[in-house]
Parts: structure tokens; C-alpha cells; sequence
């Protein structure tokens, strides 16, 4: 059933007009642009136009492409900040490493310079760990019997005396710090040659030294190891005065010093290798004659007891035979 409409709204041509008509002018108007290139301008302003409902078209599209590329930057950046961490982490270690060995190494030049200076023979060691002991000054080196370590020797670094050899082993040696309450040095004092005595303070880490009253000393002296005892080579640098405190109460001043050693500061140490055995001192008159008091009347004790035990056996030989008589 072919469909018209009313004859009161029928106007203008056909719909089949129309079309070939429209053909028509498009078939032209493509031969005049291919031809002529006469519509370029007004393609131009079509693109223009339509340009904001294109970008309104292909938003979506670009919406999504950049999230997923938000996240995948985001996840590669998140991978490259702890790359970045880690790497600057052993970046640190590596440059405080450096600068470990580098003080090491200048420590070490320090050591060497001063062993070529010391007149006796010398071993260099490495400090360990610390003693078990809390309430002592004592420390571990890796130098032992096989190297020529031995009970007594004095141990120093590059800036003074820092202990003794308490203890040997095989492959290891104990020192006791010059701080510790046990240690002696015989020191003297660098500006006008006074001798003394140092002494330890235990945990406290300072040195105390006690001269008399009127001894010429002050505060910034530097003590020197004296060499008397035989053991400690003179000239070692020991400690440094800081405070002089004078007691109306004594005839002794009490001096506290801070060692110049660098006790708690450095790993390397110098174990000086000198003979430690000392002859006995002389013996006094007095000593003398009361062993001589002892050793005669240990042998004529010892006599009083020989003499004693044939009379007894005598005495019992009397006693059998007078049984034997008065027996019937």
C-alpha cells in the first residue's frame, strides 16, 4: 500500500528529486574541489567548527588512556624512589666505610711513624673488644706468645701510653688500661724533671698524681714516663695535669690528669717488645739477719727433735726388758 500524503500538505518535489538532486551537486562539487581546489576555505572553517565536537567525542577515550597511564607512571616511579633509596643507603655506607678506612689508614701512618721513633722493638695490634670485667680498664688485642708478646710489656699509640700487658695467650693479649685503678706509671713532669707516681681511677677514666705540697706543678703540665722502673722507655707521653687541688690538711697536693692516650678512640694499638724480666732488688741488712734468726732455730729444733726420739726408743726398750724380769 503505497502511502501519500494529503493533497493539503503535499509540497515542493519528491523525495526521489531530492536525492538526485543532492547527488548532483555533491558529484559537482567534488569534479570542482578535485579540479579547482575551490573549497578548501570552507573545509577549513567546517573543521574548525566541528573541532570542539570531535575532542568532546574522543574525550572519553583519552580519559581512560590517561589513568592507565597515571597509574603505570605512578607504579614506575613508587619502583624507582626505592631504587633510589637502596642506592643511597649504600651510597652512606659506602662514604662513612670510606671515611672509616681513611682515619684507619691515617691512624696507621701515625702508629708506623711513631714506632720508627721508639728505640726498641715494636709489634702493631688491633684492639679486639673489652674485657668482660665492667668494673675494670681492660682490653683484647690479637697479638699473643707467637708474636712475641710477654707479661708486662708497655702498649702505646701515637699520642702516649695506654696500657700494660696483663695477660698472654697463644694468639691474644689482655692490657689493663693506665686508668685502671691497679695501674702505676713512674712519670716525671716534661717542664722541670719532677718524678712521680700516676695512678688509675678505675670507670672514672682520669689519673691522679700526688706530690708533695710545694712540688712545682700546674695545671696543663705534661707527664712523661721516667724510665726508672726499667719497663716503660722514658720520654712516652703519659697525661696531661687539668686540676691541682692543695689540702691544708696534708703535705700532699692531689693532681687529677686526663690521659693523652686515645683510650676509648682508636682500634690500633703498639705492643712495645722489651724485656720485662728485672732483677730482685738487694735484700736489706735487717732481712737478712731475721732469716738467719729463722733458719737457726728451724735447725736447732729440728736437733731438739733428733735427739728426743732415740731416748724415747731407749726408754721403751728399758720398760720391754722389765716385763720380761717379772714374768716367772
Amino acid at each position: 500500500m503505497e502511502y501519500r500524503p494529503p493533497p493539503l500538505f503535499k509540497q515542493g518535489a519528491s523525495a526521489r528529486v531530492k536525492v538526485v538532486f543532492f547527488s548532483l551537486v555533491a558529484l559537482m562539487l567534488l569534479v570542482i574541489d578535485a579540479r579547482l581546489q575551490t573549497l578548501e576555505l570552507v573545509r577549513q572553517v567546517v573543521g574548525s567548527a566541528l573541532y570542539p565536537l570531535q575532542m568532546l567525542a574522543v574525550m572519553p577515550r583519552d580519559l581512560a588512556y590517561n589513568m592507565g597511564d597515571y597509574f603505570t607512571q605512578l607504579t614506575a616511579l613508587e619502583k624507582e624512589n626505592a631504587a633510589l633509596k637502596r642506592s643511597q643507603l649504600e651510597q652512606a655506607l659506602n662514604v662513612q666505610h670510606g671515611q672509616q678506612l681513611q682515619f684507619e689508614n691515617a691512624q696507621l701512618r701515625r702508629l708506623l711513624a711513631t714506632s720508627e721513633h721508639v728505640p726498641v722493638k715494636s709489634v702493631m695490634g688491633e684492639i679486639l673488644y673489652d674485657a668482660r670485667d665492667s668494673f675494670s680498664r681492660r682490653i683484647i688485642v690479637n697479638r699473643g706468645i707467637k708474636h712475641g708478646v710477654a707479661l708486662g710489656q708497655p702498649v702505646i699509640d701515637d699520642q702516649g701510653v695506654v696500657g700494660q700487658i696483663t695477660r698472654v695467650f697463644p694468639f691474644t693479649s689482655e692490657v689493663t688500661l693506665l686508668t685502671d685503678k691497679d695501674q702505676a706509671i713512674p712519670v716525671q713532669v716534661q717542664r722541670n724533671g719532677l718524678r712521680s707516681v700516676i695512678y688509675g681511677k678505675g670507670q672514672v677514666g682520669n689519673l691522679e698524681l700526688r706530690v708533695p705540697s710545694n712540688a712545682d706543678i700546674k695545671a696543663g703540665d705534661i707527664l712523661v714516663t721516667s724510665g726508672i722502673d726499667g719497663i716503660y722507655p722514658p720520654g712516652l707521653f703519659v697525661a696531661r695535669a687539668t686540676v691541682v687541688e692543695n689540702s691544708a690538711s696534708t703535705t700532699f697536693e692531689r693532681i687529677v690528669c686526663l690521659p693523652m692516650a686515645g683510650l676509648d678512640r682508636h682500634k690500633e694499638v703498639l705492643i712495645l717488645l722489651v724485656a720485662t724480666h728485672i732483677e730482685a732488688r738487694p735484700e736489706d741488712e735487717d732481712n737478712k739477719a731475721k732469716k738467719v734468726n729463722r733458719r737457726v732455730t728451724r735447725d736447732s729444733a729440728e736437733s731438739t727433735t733428733k735427739v728426743k726420739e732415740p731416748v724415747k726408743e731407749d726408754a721403751k726398750d728399758a720398760v720391754k726388758e722389765a716385763e720380761k724380769v717379772s714374768q716367772p
